[in-house]
């Protein structure tokens, strides 16, 4: 699923005017979910670790300074932070692992992501993928988020596919890094990236959105209203 906050982040080392980052060059993170026909991971898990996967991408050494994938991260965060979540099993998963990305693992999940490439400029093996079918379930809902963890609320009133979800959690955890400072950003890194994505109670939700903390707000190019406040990125040091 293809998504993207509409608005700057203040204080982002990325961070343009709205017109700029329109007319830049517009990039995109693919991110491929492995989704096994017998063994389909758990929708939460495949949501943390969604998020989780970004936030690896973003603190890996290749990402930052004169790496490998440096020039791709700053093209990409200049522009919208476009991700889309594509599917894989058996032979395109494989196919899939075999070109240059991270691959992150949860409890019942696996997600791997690529460095941006240029809207129209997929690799073939990812252009393939498909980005419908990913609908997961939890086999039993999840436990309450540990409150001293961060957390990313998704909004209780938007019924949204696992892929759509996926992109929208990874924009908050990347929304919640960019505020940052760069020791928060190392403890988190060092920690494993903790967190936990949960759905608004929804007698809290908008006391979250206009709580300052980063709010995710889709562009509307798929499944819901353009503007519509999607994840709520609650990380201890923002607060």
């Amino acid at each position: 699923m293809s998504n993207e906050p509409t608005t700057p982040v203040p204080d982002s080392p990325f961070r343009t005017e709205p017109g700029d980052r329109d007319l830049a060059p517009q990039f995109v993170l693919p991110l491929v979910v492995r989704i096994e026909r017998a063994a389909p991971p758990a929708r939460t898990d495949a949501l943390e670790t969604a998020a989780r996967t970004v936030l690896v991408m973003l603190g890996d050494e290749r990402s930052t300074g004169d790496g490998a994938w440096a020039r791709a991260m700053r093209d990409w965060q200049d522009a919208r932070i476009r991700k889309v979540v594509r599917r894989a099993r058996g032979a395109e998963w494989r196919r899939a692992e075999a070109l240059p990305g991270i691959t992150v693992s949860g409890k019942t999940a696996e997600v791997r992501v690529f460095p941006p490439v240029p809207l129209d400029g997929w690799p073939k093996d990812l252009a393939r993928l498909q980005v419908s079918g990913t609908d997961l379930d939890d086999p039993e809902p999840p436990a309450d988020a540990d409150p001293s963890a961060p957390v990313l609320w998704l909004n209780p009133g938007l019924d949204m596919s696992a892929g759509k979800a996926m992109a929208q959690v990874g924009h908050g955890a990347q929304l919640a890094w960019w505020e940052l400072s760069d020791g928060e950003r190392a403890a988190w890194r060092d920690a494993g990236f903790p967190l936990a994505v949960r759905t608004a109670d929804p007698a809290r939700w908008d006391g979250l959105t206009t709580s300052g903390l980063p709010v995710v707000r889709d562009a509307g190019f798929t499944e819901i209203a353009p503007g519509s406040c999607t994840v709520v990125a609650d990380h201890p040091a923002l607060r």
